[in-house]
Formats: C-alpha cells, structure tokens, sequence
C-alpha cells in the first residue's frame, strides 16, 4: 500500500514526471532528425549533392544512423568520403 506520509500531491507530481519522461522518450528520434535537417547544408558542401544527402538520409534514420555515427567515432573516419579540396 502506500507508504506512510506520502501525500497526494507527491502522488501526482511522480505520475507527471513519468508521463513527461515518456513524451520525451517518443520525442528523441524526431529530435535526431531535426538536427540532421539543420547540417544536412555542411554535409552537401563538404561531400556534395549526392554523397551528402544519402549521408544524411542514414543520419536521419534513428537507430541505424546512431549506430553509424557511433562506428565512424570509433572508426575515426567517415564511411561516406568528403569529396576532394580544391587547392
């Protein structure tokens, strides 16, 4: 049962802690995509149009692209390369 001296406006602020933690966790994925939209430009300009954006659309991707970010930290290199530099 409860626990003695609990009362029911510590109840409910525990209910609406869980409740904001699960909308958060739903949101997480959307976040990752919304980052990617926003350097989806740096990647086109670093390893152009094509490259780019399919780097990006595996970026977008929730679980995949963190796993492909997560190897590349690891790996120390991009498995998409950046086109050459002009020099």
């Amino acid at each position: 049962m409860a626990k003695a001296g609990s009362s029911w406006k510590r109840k409910l602020t525990h209910a609406g802690g869980w409740q904001i933690a699960k909308r958060v966790a739903r949101s997480v994925p959307f976040g990752g995509a919304a980052v990617v939209l926003f350097l989806v430009g740096t990647d086109i300009k670093r390893k152009g149009v094509a490259k780019g954006l399919l780097n990006s659309g595996i970026d977008a991707i929730p679980f995949v692209g963190l796993a492909k970010n997560a190897a590349e930290f690891v790996r120390g290199d991009d498995y998409i390369p950046d086109k050459p530099k002009k020099g």
